[in-house]
């Protein structure tokens, strides 16, 4: 089945974390601690989907507070920190909103996202996706992680389901 066809049906998306919604980077301040670089447009996707009724999830294999700050300020009630086994969590969030796995997305960069990418109805990787991780998506974008690729993957999702168009219309009510 193609991307399109696999897409119409997805309710929820899951993203990985480092080299997905930032550009994989771990930049160290001066007293040691880690910051990471989020892309606002990625953001913007992520409030569409939920507006449009898609509920995004997050699972990340390292737990960090820039990471969990911007989960909050995106509304993302469902954020597991500290997985790299991912494949039991996404069962859990997928086992919480009663959905067929044919409904889950799941965007992933590396090999800690073969478990989801395996199970998910539409796995999907960014453009600089290992290959392997790329071997396994329907849907590759050409943003690479952190630099527009969740927004990108949502654009699809929403196009797919024929909901672009309606946000974009309804977008100037909504600012």
């Amino acid at each position: 089945m193609r991307a399109e066809d696999l897409a119409r049906s997805i309710s929820l998306l899951v993203l990985d974390v480092d080299g997905v919604m930032t550009d994989g980077g771990l930049y160290y301040d001066d007293e040691g601690r880690v910051t990471k670089r989020f892309n606002v447009q990625d953001g913007l996707g992520i409030k569409l989907a939920q507006a449009a009724g898609i509920t995004v999830a997050v699972i990340t294999g390292l737990a960090s507070g820039a990471v969990e700050a911007r989960i909050r300020s995106l509304g993302i009630q469902d954020y597991h920190a500290g997985f790299l086994h991912k494949s039991e969590c996404i069962d859990g969030i997928r086992r919480k909103y009663d959905l067929e796995w044919s409904q889950v997305a799941y965007l992933g960069d590396d090999w800690v996202d073969f478990g989801p990418l395996k199970l998910v109805g539409l796995p999907m990787a960014v453009a600089n996706a290992q290959p392997e991780v790329k071997a396994l998506a329907r849907y590759v974008t050409t943003a690479n992680g952190g630099h527009g690729a969740v927004r990108e993957a949502i654009r699809f999702l929403l196009a797919e389901q024929g909901l672009l168009d309606r946000m974009l219309d309804s977008w100037p009510e909504q600012a």
